[in-house]
């Protein structure tokens, strides 16, 4: 997921000549029906093509002679990794250092420095935060920088670090190496290129040491009917996910972050997202981001 999973124009260079297997009307609503049951994204009708380029590989490697076929192979794979493939080739991630910068500024003037108060006043060490949609890892390194940042030599005194989630397995095996092509953090200041990075070859870098070993990975479907967690949750990043889920789909999903989210924590989300400023569960702050009430 960007930051979550994310729909964009398909196109494979080179390969415009291919021919790409035909999908009937009746097997597109099949299979955009599972992939809305499944992971929450609402395909629409303009999509088909998207949804057949992005399949094509899976159906000729795997011998699919219809996506009917593929279809009831979904269904009854007890394994998850049929499912687990679906995602990893119809999302895209595309995300970097320091997007929509507003937002960690907030979390590292205002938002962190709050629940630091708090936590101190109740003497306690637990921090918990957690990047739902995390995509390739930029978010959650991003945010242990900061913390590490504004806490100093005290984040060492605290159990922090961050759960970082995501529903593809492929995406997760590139957030858990940490290694970017150097454009990836071209937004960053020099301190903290030099402080957080290392070379990794001649057009890569890679999150050090320091940094990687304080996020916990782990792969995680947000449509869950709950969440399996057994404290709240502090502060909540999940931005640029619900953007391709239907308003029934978000306003559950927005239901079972409040219900993980501490009494006045905090929920940040995508700047091409709302919850809306009259929902009850949330008061808004700045754009995309807001407190439980």
């Amino acid at each position: 997921m960007t930051n979550g999973p994310a729909m964009q124009n398909f196109q494979l260079p080179g390969e415009q000549t291919v021919s790409l297997m035909a999908i009937s009307d009746k097997e597109f609503d099949l299979m955009r029906g599972l992939i809305y049951q499944k992971f929450g994204i609402n395909l629409s009708d303009e999509k088909k093509s998207l949804l057949v380029g992005r399949l094509q590989k899976i159906l000729r490697t795997e011998g699919f002679q219809s996506f009917d076929q593929y279809y009831e192979n979904l269904l009854n794979d007890k394994s998850g990794r049929a499912i687990s493939k679906l995602i990893d080739n119809i999302s895209t991630n595309h995300t970097y250092f320091n997007r929509e910068k507003a937002h960690f500024e907030y979390f590292r003037d205002h938002a962190l420095p709050d629940v630091l108060t708090r936590l101190k006043r109740e003497k306690s060490t637990d921090l918990r935060i957690w990047c739902a949609g995390c995509s390739s890892g930029e978010e959650p390194y991003m945010l242990l920088m900061l913390m590490q940042e504004v806490m100093g030599e005290e984040y060492r005194h605290f159990n922090a670090g961050i759960l970082a989630t995501d529903i593809s397995d492929r995406i997760l095996n590139t957030a858990k190496q940490g290694i970017y092509p150097v454009e990836r953090i071209e937004a960053l200041s020099d301190q903290q290129k030099r402080r957080h990075f290392s070379r990794c070859g001649p057009e890569h870098v890679q999150v050090s040491e320091e940094i990687r070993r304080e996020a916990v990975f782990r792969r995680f479907n947000l449509m869950n009917d709950r969440f399996p967690f057994k404290k709240q949750f502090h502060i909540i990043f999940c931005r640029n996910v619900m953007i391709y889920f239907d308003r029934e789909t978000r306003d559950a999903l927005v239901r079972r972050f409040h219900a993980a989210t501490e009494q006045g924590g905090y929920l940040f989300i995508g700047h091409s997202e709302t919850l809306g400023r009259e929902q009850p569960l949330y008061e808004y702050i700045i754009p995309a981001a807001y407190r439980k009430r």
